[in-house]
C-alpha cells in the first residue's frame, strides 16, 4: 500500500534524509573508525555498537527514500466545514458520554498518545469529510462499532512539531 503524504510530510522526510546523510552518517563513520583503532575486533563492543548504529542510520535513509518514491501526495486543504487532514476535531463519544479533542494527520505522523489520529485509523476513516453535527459510526472490526458526534472542527496550520514515525 502506498503511503499518503502531504507536502509538509515530504519536506520533513527530505530534511531528515539530508540530516542523516550529511551529519549522522559522518558521525557514524568516525565512531566506527575510532572503535576499530582500539584493537581486536572480535571482542570490541564499541566497534560492534558503532557498526550497528551506522547500519541503522543507513537503513532509515533507505526506508525514507523508498517511502518518498512510492508515496501518494494528498492535500491537507479541506473545506472550512469539513474534517480534513490537519484539522483539530472535537468529538463526543456516545458510549462513554465524553468529549475528546484530537488532530487528524497522515499515518506517518499518527500518535494517539499525543492526540494525533491517523487518517488510516478507524476514527480517522470514519470522520474524514464529515461536518459538525454529523453522527458517525466508527467500525473497529466486524463485531464492534460505536457512534461519535462531531462537535467542532478547527483548521490547524502548524504541524511543525509533529514527528515522522520510526519503523
Amino acid at each position: 500500500m502506498r503511503e499518503q503524504l502531504t507536502e509538509s510530510d515530504v519536506k520533513k522526510i527530505q530534511e531528515e534524509i539530508e540530516h542523516r546523510k550529511l551529519v549522522v552518517r559522518k558521525e557514524a563513520i568516525e565512531a566506527v573508525k575510532e572503535a576499530r583503532a582500539h584493537g581486536d575486533l572480535s571482542e570490541n563492543f564499541e566497534y560492534h555498537a558503532a557498526k550497528k548504529d551506522k547500519n541503522k542510520n543507513e537503513s532509515r535513509i533507505r526506508y525514507l527514500e523508498r517511502m518518498l518514491k512510492t508515496a501518494e501526495i494528498v492535500s491537507d486543504v479541506s473545506k472550512e466545514d469539513e474534517v480534513g487532514i490537519n484539522n483539530t476535531v472535537t468529538v463526543y463519544f456516545e458510549e462513554d458520554d465524553e468529549e475528546q479533542v484530537f488532530r487528524l494527520v497522515t499515518s506517518i505522523r499518527g500518535n494517539s498518545m499525543k492526540h494525533l489520529i491517523s487518517t488510516e485509523s478507524p476514527i480517522g476513516k470514519a470522520i474524514l469529510g464529515k461536518k459538525v453535527g454529523d453522527r458517525v459510526e466508527v467500525v473497529v472490526n466486524d463485531s464492534y462499532s460505536y457512534y461519535i458526534v462531531i462537535r467542532k472542527i478547527e483548521n490547524t496550520t502548524d504541524d511543525s512539531h509533529d514527528a515522522i514515525r520510526g519503523y
